[in-house]
């Protein structure tokens, strides 16, 4: 991480689940929960922690001790996180079942898919990498995207199109 006070990341991670029905997710303590009927979930926590759930994401959020959010387990469709710079030693992840998002002061979006996880950059770094390891970890940056497979490959950072980040921003309502 560069040392910036807020980095903006954008990372997509796809899965299909087959579901039309939001799952509210229950806000934790420290956390406030706003949906409007037909919208996106929006979870504000008192720590500058801002997740923004597609209607019908299916995911859970772990927290240790203190209530800071600590992970993201995303099983289905798309969140985009919004993250104030953190200690050094606490780094809020989002885990698929293909990979893992790891990134301090950052905002990107998760969306799960059966087969593919893929990661895109709008500003700032996120690391990526599959849960075993298998195949590295890449570093991203600004415009750069991964797409996550279960194989063991290495894995190949490109430049995504600005329809692809369109059509990911529109179903988060942003």
């Amino acid at each position: 991480m560069r040392g910036h006070a807020w980095m903006t990341c954008l990372v997509i991670l796809c899965a299909t689940v087959g579901i039309d029905v939001a799952f509210a997710q229950q806000a934790p303590a420290g956390c406030r929960s706003e949906q409007r009927p037909g919208a996106a979930q929006t979870l504000r926590c008192r720590d500058g922690l801002v997740i923004v759930a597609e209607d019908g994401a299916k995911f859970t959020l772990q927290s240790h001790g203190k209530g800071e959010i600590e992970s993201v387990d995303l099983q289905g469709k798309a969140v985009l996180v919004d993250a104030p710079r953190q200690k050094a030693r606490s780094r809020l992840q989002v885990i698929t079942p293909q990979a893992i998002a790891a990134v301090r002061g950052t905002k990107w979006a998760v969306d799960a898919q059966e087969s593919r996880t893929s990661v895109l950059v709008l500003n700032g770094q996120v690391a990526v990498r599959r849960p075993g390891g298998a195949g590295g970890q890449v570093v991203l940056g600004p415009g750069e995207g991964v797409d996550v497979d279960p194989g063991t490959g290495a894995l190949d950072v490109k430049r995504w199109g600005q329809p692809r980040v369109d059509a990911l921003l529109a179903r988060l309502k942003q």
